[in-house]
This record gives C-alpha cells, structure tokens and sequence, in this order.
C-alpha cells in the first residue's frame, strides 16, 4: 500500500427536501452569489423556483448564468467569470450535473486568477486560489459534487481537459435522491455508468496489498449494478435512488483510491469522444472501457480475475483464469447493454475516420503516454478505439 494523505472536506446534507436549506448554507459564507444551472430543467421541476425562495429567505443575493450544457463548454465559463468581476461575487452555486457543478468549479478558479482560466486545464498554472463552491445534485454521475476535480471542453480545437485541486472541493452539497425521480432512463443509466468507471479507473492496480480498498470498491460497484435496474424500473423507487446517489459521491471522494496508484487512461481516451463528437461521457466509458479491458486484461490477469468473482459472481470451479477474466469483461459488457448503453463506436454511430487524430490529441502527438496499470502510447491507444468499432 501506498503512502497517502485523505482529504474529503465536503460538508454532505443528504434526504429529502435539503434543496430548502440551500440559503441557511450560503449565508455562512457569502450573500452574492452566482447561481450556476442548465438547460431549464429545474424550472420544470420546480428546483428553481425552492431554491430561489430559499436564497432570498436568507437575504441571499444571486446572479443567474443558465445555459450550461453537457460537456460543459468553456465559453460559459469566461461568461461566468465576468459577472462574478462584474457583480463583485465571492460564491458560486451550482445547481445541476457534473457540468455545472464542473463549470461552477471552472469559474471559480478564473475569477482571482489574471490570465486565461483555460491556463489551469493545460498544466500551464497551478490552481492556488478559488472562490468557495456549493451545489444541489441534480444528476449522480461524476461525482463532482465532493471530487477535487473539474472538466471542461474548449470548443476552439474540442480539447477536453480536466483539473485536480483541493481547493475546488465544494465546501457543500445537498443530495436529494427525490431530485432525480425525473431524469431520463438513458441519462440514469450513463451516471451509473460513470461511477463505475470512476471506481474501476482506482480498482485496476498494480499496487499489493490494497484489499479494504478493493473491497470498498467491489461493494460500491455491486450497489451501482443492483440498484440501476430498480430506479429503471421505477424512476421513483426513493430507497434505489438513494443508494446509487451516495455510491456515486463515494466513487469520486478520493476514498476508493486510497493507498493505491490509479490508472485513468479510460477517461482520458473517452474525453476525445465526447469532446469531437459530444457524446455523454457515460456513453463514451461504457464503450471505452470494455475494450480497453480487452486489451490489457493480461497484464495481471489475477486482478481481473478477481474482479469476475467478486463483483459480477463468475463462477471459479471451472479452474481457467483466462476464461474466467474474459467472462467477467463479457458481463460488464452486457450489462452496459442491459441498461441502455452503447458498448461499441458503430452502437453510438461514430465512424472510425477520426481514431489517429483522437489518439494524436491524447498522446500530444505521441509525446506523452496514458495509464499506470498498463502504459499506453499512442499506437496502443488506436488499437483500443478499434477494439471498440
């Protein structure tokens, strides 16, 4: 196990009817604020209109930026660093999905900085000041909502990047499982898909002697695979929903990758989908993720073996660890399917005339490599996009 320090200092208000005490929270820290959300949907819903009343219940004043998209875009985010310059705003609310929460984080980080907050997704400057986040959880996927991270998507080039800084933890969310009773079948299904991903990208290590951390993990994913199903079934099974909330929150905590040296080459290589194509990101894993198994399972065989047994219940009798390793990819693979996914670029109707490019961008032109459980470089990268065909 590897050395570590844990830092989770995410204040969590989770249950029923906690978007009321939005206001109550922001005051503790500001009365400006803005309040970041997308595409209306909280309007239909009636979010909006709790979360307005809440904010002025509590003398709480806010400027609105809407509009923020999936694959949030970078454009909104210099948008909202000019009203909070404008407006003298100290706090950014997001109300959303990962990609406002995302966009919210992004805004953050640009505001006391002087140049160009694309800078910080580059690797060009380090994040060393951020205004304070906080966020209602609209949509469980990303798990932005208690993660150091943000991704954002510059539409000059589709370059689709991501920053990691302690100082854009929200300092807190409110996670009413109730908020996402309306969320499409398709939509549920990509934010399970995105956790499991966020676990497995921790779970494939070369690190021994992880196992509480792989028993976490394994726990986690198997609550994801047996509550997906339920909420499927029934949009408003609370109990369902409520579970596969906190599962997604704990899959991107930093807790799962206690201890243990995590790989994230899926994630980089599915950003180039999304980012061309602006597929959602749990479609984009649910067809990356299968063939990279696929292409990289015997590299430590035992590793995938083990994650056949405990999480999808291979059976071991049958004494060929090959055999059981490919039959676990084959049951992700099938459940993905199972829920609505696509797990291959011709289910998503993406055409393969863009796989050098995609790799290019990954691997700034074969310069840099992806992965730590197995290194990827550039031409391995085009071998796992044709996988996926």
């Amino acid at each position: 196990m590897q050395n570590f320090t844990f830092i989770s200092p995410t204040k969590i208000i989770f249950g029923k009817d906690t978007e009321s005490l939005l206001g109550n929270e922001v005051k503790q820290y500001s009365s400006n604020v803005l309040l970041c959300y997308g595409g209306g949907s909280i309007k239909k819903t009636g979010v909006y209109d709790k979360v307005i009343n809440s904010l002025k219940h509590s003398n709480v004043n806010y400027t609105e930026l809407s509009g923020i998209r999936p694959n949030p875009r970078l454009s909104l985010v210099y948008q909202g660093i000019k009203l909070c310059r404008e407006n003298n705003i100290n706090f950014i609310i997001g109300v959303g999905g990962g990609s406002v929460i995302d966009t919210a984080k992004a805004i953050a980080v640009g505001v006391p900085y002087n140049g160009d907050v694309w800078d910080f997704y580059t690797g060009k400057q380090e994040v060393t000041k951020a205004l304070p986040v906080g966020d209602i959880l609209t949509i469980p996927a990303t798990g932005t909502e208690a993660s150091n991270s943000s991704v954002i998507t510059n539409e000059q080039g589709l370059f689709k990047k991501g920053i990691n800084s302690d100082l854009i933890r929200p300092v807190f969310s409110i996670l009413n499982p109730e908020l996402t009773f309306t969320l499409p079948a398709y939509q549920t299904a990509c934010g399970a898909c995105d956790m499991m991903a966020h676990i497995m990208e921790r779970y494939f290590t070369n690190e021994p002697n992880v196992d509480l951390t792989d028993r976490l993990s394994e726990a986690a994913l198997k609550t994801i695979i047996n509550n997906t199903p339920l909420v499927l079934k029934n949009p408003k099974d609370y109990n369902a929903r409520a579970e596969i909330m906190w599962a997604g929150t704990l899959a991107h905590n930093g807790l799962m990758g206690t201890g243990r040296v995590e790989d994230w080459a899926s994630h980089k290589i599915e950003h180039e989908l999304s980012a061309i194509y602006d597929i959602a990101h749990g479609a984009g894993l649910s067809i990356i993720f299968p063939a990279w198994m696929r292409y990289v399972y015997k590299h430590n065989i035992k590793r995938f073996v083990q994650f056949a047994v405990r999480v999808w219940d291979v059976n071991l009798s049958f004494d060929n660890e090959e055999a059981i390793a490919l039959e676990g990819i084959r049951r992700i693979t099938e459940f993905f399917k199972s829920i609505g996914l696509p797990v291959t670029l011709t289910d998503a109707g993406i055409s393969q005339d863009r796989i050098e490019e995609m790799a290019d961008k990954c691997t700034a032109s074969d310069t840099n490599t992806l992965g730590n459980f197995v290194t990827l470089h550039k031409q391995d990268i085009i071998n796992i996009y044709k996988m996926a065909k």
